[in-house]
């Protein structure tokens, strides 16, 4: 699942009249590298959630064909439905196995294939973590070996990257706003989630001008 419902407040005007995973980085929707990857790593079917002027990333992206995928859509109400909200209404289209989350706005160069065997059987969540950039310096949760807590050190940010169980959104109700974050908390109290720290290129093309260091870099590779 691709996360594409958010309003991207932070990169008006910019966002005005684009949602931002359309937004272009060296040529391409930024979206697009996310298909590009996935498919790459042998993952063709996508969900991709959307609101704030969705119809756009319907019409460009269509049934995924043109990139070796093959997307459905969740859409969203106005306002969209958090995160947590946003996965538990695609639930229906993600199916009873574990599955993977990709945030839409960011550009990461993990290892998509590693999401057939990062997740063990008895986690709820497997969370990709990035070392803390300049913008976010201190981080979202603690990465122990090969488990994720809420406190201590090192103190990494969350990527976007996540693979969850569907029984981790089981208290979410469908069609209501939900955030991630206390659902992950509350499975790291039960030492049920598990991460990896991602040392490559990471973005959470956040800003303009974050978009547009990323772009001038992409270019110059």
């Amino acid at each position: 699942m691709i996360l594409a419902a958010g309003r991207g407040e932070r990169m008006r005007p910019l966002t005005d009249r684009t949602p931002k995973p359309l937004l272009p980085v060296a040529g391409k929707p930024l979206i697009v590298w996310h298909l590009e990857r996935l498919a790459r790593a042998g993952i063709h079917d996508i969900v991709i959630n959307h609101a704030h002027l969705g119809d756009q990333i319907e019409a460009l992206l269509d049934d995924g064909r043109a990139w070796g995928v093959a997307i459905r859509y969740s859409v969203e109400p106005p306002g969209a439905l958090e995160t947590a909200g946003g996965i538990a209404n695609a639930l229906p289209l993600l199916g009873d196995e574990p599955f993977l989350v990709v945030n839409g706005d960011i550009y990461c160069e993990w290892d998509f294939t590693r999401a057939d065997v990062a997740l063990a059987p008895r986690d709820l969540a497997h969370l990709v973590l990035v070392a803390n950039p300049a913008h976010h310096a201190a981080g979202d949760f603690a990465l122990r070996g090969s488990r994720v807590a809420d406190d201590g050190e090192p103190h990494l940010t969350f990527s976007g990257i996540g693979l969850y169980r569907p029984q981790l959104f089981a208290g979410v109700t469908r069609g209501q706003p939900a955030k991630l974050a206390p659902l992950l908390r509350a499975a790291m109290a039960r030492d049920a989630v598990s991460g990896e720290l991602h040392a490559g290129r990471w973005v959470d093309v956040g800003t303009p001008q974050r978009l547009a260091e990323l772009d001038a870099e992409l270019r110059s590779l």
